[in-house]
């Protein structure tokens, strides 16, 4: 089993603790540790059952249901369980289930219940994304009542450290009683299942970009200290009445990646009059081809829409256009575009939909740069910033001057 399961979380399997929360680095197996301890401990214990919860219900099939899956075929145990899409669940052979939902639909887990035992454990994957931390407290509260002898309560938390300001870390690494709280870091050092690119990746982050590898690298908290956009807001809207303001236009922008940066699509709405931006969807997702880019772009229903993509991939956009995205343009280019976006943007309130969850992580994180004496310099760190830099493609337009430079 210790070869299965590999090591480093000694203390995350053995504690009888009702929260304990994991932050950590990137690749430090946090989400696939955690998956095992569900697979598991249901197995082991009749009568346990799990949800698994998500700021938004969309994310899951591609994290934990995937990662859920992935361990019940490392441990050997495909035939006893069944997945099931249509809701997301997974069903052992005893009728005891794994059920996934999201936070965006709060009813459904208001009425959530199990035919077999009762539902246990909670494992809340990218707790980060809860920027409210009554909204935890909601889902806290899903785990109630009187379980079967031999069963207890645990909320496994798992997020990437961000931003020091984060309730997650007053609520439980700061708390003076842990007598119910385990909170630990890990990161990619106690993973054996890194190969050697694998492990020289975060060589070159510790060389190239310390700041960035003490919170990806090491899983510790990252210090976020002057912000370039402080003018956001967390806010459900209703796509439907935003579209009868009178002045509004739509605004989509993309940002190519692949390997080490994710493809970026900004989804949103601008009101020049009520000086107003509203951002309601996104994709956000690595290793993306131009055709996988152009399906799932026609598959959210945007295939009609301008999209103003970045000027450096040229050879991308004409391949866009040819699948069929015949208004995707390049951005254009100048002097000075950066700090010039960045200038406009500000001076408009920019409201944000609870789903769009990476560009809530970016625009929380997207800060100035400092010189070698600390001091902040008129330069943004080139960090966090792809749906940044497609939010300001999609809106150049709307810029006052004529041209600017997205490089």
């Amino acid at each position: 089993m210790q070869e299965v399961i590999g090591g480093g979380y000694g203390d995350f399997w053995k504690t009888k603790k009702r929260y304990v929360v994991c932050k950590g680095s990137r690749a430090s197996k946090k989400s696939k540790t955690a998956a095992l301890w569900h697979i598991v401990k249901i197995m082991k214990h009749p009568g346990a059952n799990a949800l698994v919860i998500r700021k938004t219900e969309r994310t899951l099939r591609d994290s934990c249901f995937a990662d859920l899956k992935w361990a019940i075929h490392r441990l050997g145990y495909d035939s006893k369980w069944k997945a099931k899409t249509n809701p997301l669940e997974l069903v052992y052979e005893t009728g005891q289930k794994i059920l996934f939902r999201g936070l965006d639909d709060p009813l459904k887990l208001t009425s959530i219940s199990v035919e077999t035992g009762a539902i246990c454990f909670l494992w809340i994957e990218e707790a980060y994304e809860l920027n409210n931390q009554d909204d935890f407290d909601y889902i806290d509260e899903c785990i109630r009542g009187r379980l079967p002898k031999g069963l207890w309560k645990r909320v496994t938390i798992t997020f990437n450290p961000w931003n020091d300001r984060h309730w997650l870390k007053k609520r439980f690494f700061d708390a003076e009683d842990k007598t119910d709280i385990l909170a630990m870091t890990t990161n990619y050092m106690c993973n054996e299942w890194l190969d050697e690119a694998d492990l020289q990746l975060f060589e070159n982050m510790k060389k190239n970009n310390p700041r960035r590898y003490k919170v990806a690298g090491l899983g510790e908290w990252g210090a976020v200290d002057g912000l370039v956009y402080d003018n956001f807001e967390e806010r459900f809207f209703d796509l439907e009445d935003i579209k009868q303001i009178s002045d509004i236009k739509s605004a989509f922008g993309l940002d190519f990646g692949y390997t080490n940066d994710p493809t970026a699509l900004f989804c949103g709405m601008i009101s020049k009059e009520r000086k107003e931006i509203y951002v309601f969807d996104e994709i956000y997702q690595k290793g993306m081809s131009n055709e996988q880019i152009f399906e799932r772009i026609e598959k959210l229903g945007y295939r009609k829409e301008r999209i103003i993509a970045d000027a450096a991939e040229p050879k991308s956009i004409d391949r866009l256009r040819t699948l069929g995205l015949v208004r995707v343009r390049a951005a254009r280019k100048g002097k000075d575009s950066v700090l010039a976006g960045i200038d406009f943007l500000q001076d408009f309130k920019i409201i944000v939909h609870p789903r769009c969850t990476n560009f809530l992580t970016e625009i929380s994180n997207y800060s100035w740069d400092k010189d070698k004496f600390g001091q902040q310099i008129n330069r943004p760190v080139d960090d966090f910033n792809h749906l940044m830099d497609a939010m300001r493609y999609a809106l150049e337009e709307h810029m006052r001057t004529a041209a600017y430079s997205f490089d």
